[in-house]
């Protein structure tokens, strides 16, 4: 049975890091790391780390949600366990 976990840590009143994984067994099936900023009472993703869409990449974001995407690895990462 794979575990899910979610978490947030709270850096300043105004940062955040999210962060949420599922594993089976060892390995690590899915993976996102997200960090965010308080902009005007709205939380708005910078950086986010993850292995959606088949592969691991970078997605470096703006105010107006626009994606700069960078592939981190050239492995596949699969999602069966």
């Amino acid at each position: 049975m794979a575990k899910e976990v979610r978490f947030t840590v709270m850096l300043t009143p105004e940062d955040r890091y999210r962060h949420h994984h599922v594993r089976f067994k060892r390995n690590v099936l899915s993976l996102v790391v997200q960090y965010e900023t308080k902009v005007e009472e709205n939380w708005l993703p910078v950086v986010r780390y993850d292995t959606r869409h088949g592969f691991a990449h970078r997605d470096l974001l703006d105010k107006k949600r626009a994606k700069n995407k960078r592939r981190l690895f050239l492995l596949k990462i699969t999602t069966r366990p």
